[in-house]
């Protein structure tokens, strides 16, 4: 069974992250993390679980920016 205590509204899961809302809302448009919707109110949600994955995947060497590399 899901509990809706389980996820993070978009301002919570974003504040987690260290972006904007509007930065999240690009991810899960672009497909990078994977949004739920409320059952009543349709506003996106997301798993803290899949916050940390994708905390992880950005603290990899191979995926950060160019300008952040050591020369």
């Amino acid at each position: 069974m899901v509990k809706l205590s389980d996820f993070l509204r978009i301002s919570e899961a974003a504040e987690y992250l260290g972006v904007s809302p509007n930065t999240l809302r690009n991810w899960e448009n672009a497909g990078k993390i994977a949004a739920h919707r409320h059952p009543v109110n349709d506003y996106r949600l997301f798993k803290k679980e899949d916050l940390d994955a994708l905390l992880e995947m950005l603290d990899e060497p191979d995926h950060r920016s160019p300008s952040s590399k050591p020369r």
